[in-house]
């Protein structure tokens, strides 16, 4: 058996359709990290705040994390997502909540993939670029956080 993507669902999401959203996340697999595998929670809120709080001493709820394996040929690691901040931003944004969390998700697989926008000089930003044009994705997490503080 192949290495896949498992998704689990904590939290219902109007208009979410889970197997939509796990084609997709055999897609980000099969393009960006062929014969690996990851786990993705989709949560709420409490859920993401308790994580950022235990794993990063951030006492609030963020809308994605990333736990990155050990591992050089297992999995990639684990993906947590809070639903209820991917609904907020969609709103913010002008799309649907589905929409949000591959943006999620796509963001999530590249910090599992050790790339990290706050020090490697563009490289994430990049590939999330490409990989959200290549997938039909509106602003990333990486753009829309630059454009607020004033970048282009």
């Amino acid at each position: 058996m192949s290495p896949e993507p498992l998704l689990i669902f904590e939290t219902r999401t109007r208009g979410l359709k889970r197997r939509e959203l796990q084609k997709y996340a055999w897609e980000l697999l099969r393009n960006l990290a062929p014969g690996r595998s990851y786990c993705a929670l989709v949560t709420g809120d409490e859920e993401l705040r308790r994580l950022n709080n235990e794993f990063r001493g951030q006492d609030y709820a963020t809308d994605v994390l990333s736990f990155p394996s050990d591992s050089p040929a297992g999995s990639l690691g684990d993906i947590a997502i809070s639903v209820d901040r991917a609904a907020a931003q969609a709103a913010e944004h002008g799309h649907d909540t589905p929409t949000e969390i591959q943006i999620l998700l796509l963001h999530g697989l590249l910090h599992l993939l050790g790339h990290d926008h706050e020090t490697d000089k563009g490289l994430m930003r990049r590939l999330e670029a490409k990989w959200r044009r290549k997938l039909g994705l509106p602003t990333g997490l990486i753009e829309r956080s630059g454009r607020k503080r004033g970048k282009q």
